[in-house]
C-alpha cells in the first residue's frame, strides 16, 4: 500500500487528567492525550476525552482485582508421575493426585508462589502398605509428618498452603 501524501504530524498532549479535561477545548479532535496521574491514554472524540483502554465487564475474571464468584470455580487436577521421588511443579496447577506404586518421597515442590494453596490426593495402589516421606519444605501441625492409610486403594488428602510452608493430612472418604 502506498504511503499517503497528506499526513498530519502526531501530537500527544500530556498532563494530569484534570488538567487535560479542563483544557479539552485546546485539544484537537482525534488528538492523543496521556494522563500522567492515571498512566492512561485518551483520545479527544466529540469534544470529550475517551479512554483508549477497554472496560472489562465484571463478568470476566481478572488477576488485578478482588472479585466475588457466583458459580463454582474449578482447577485442573494434575496427575503426578509415580517414582522413587515425586516432585510437584506448583507452576502447573494447584491440585494434584498420585497413586503410589511403592514407598516414595514427596520432594520439595518447584516454582513455589507465596499464598498458593491446594490439595494432593495420595492413593495406595491395589497392593497397599505404601509409605510416603516428605521433603524438608513440608511442615505439618505438631511437627510430625502424617502416616498414610495403608489399606489397598485407600486415599489420603494433603492440604497445603504455601504461606508459610504448611500442610495437613485429611482422610479421604
Amino acid at each position: 500500500m502506498p504511503t499517503p501524501t497528506n499526513r498530519t504530524p502526531l501530537r500527544i498532549a500530556r498532563g494530569t487528567y484534570t488538567n487535560l479535561n479542563g483544557s479539552v477545548s485546546d485539544i484537537q479532535e482525534g488528538e492523543i492525550c496521556y494522563a500522567t496521574d492515571q498512566d492512561k491514554l485518551y483520545v479527544k472524540e466529540g469534544g470529550a476525552l475517551v479512554s483508549t483502554q477497554a472496560n472489562v465487564p465484571t463478568s470476566i475474571a481478572v488477576t488485578n482485582a478482588a472479585q466475588t464468584f457466583t458459580a463454582a470455580q474449578r482447577g485442573t487436577i494434575t496427575t503426578l508421575t509415580d517414582g522413587a521421588t515425586v516432585t510437584p511443579d506448583f507452576a502447573v496447577t494447584n491440585n494434584y493426585k498420585i497413586e503410589l506404586g511403592g514407598n516414595r518421597t514427596l520432594a520439595n515442590p518447584t516454582n513455589l508462589t507465596a499464598g498458593q494453596s491446594g490439595v494432593i490426593v495420595i492413593s495406595q495402589d491395589s497392593t497397599g502398605s505404601r509409605t510416603l516421606a516428605f521433603g524438608s519444605y513440608w511442615k505439618f501441625a505438631g511437627g510430625t509428618a502424617p502416616t498414610l492409610t495403608t489399606t489397598a486403594s485407600a486415599s489420603d488428602v494433603i492440604v497445603y498452603s504455601w504461606t508459610p510452608h504448611l500442610a495437613s493430612r485429611h482422610k479421604y472418604y
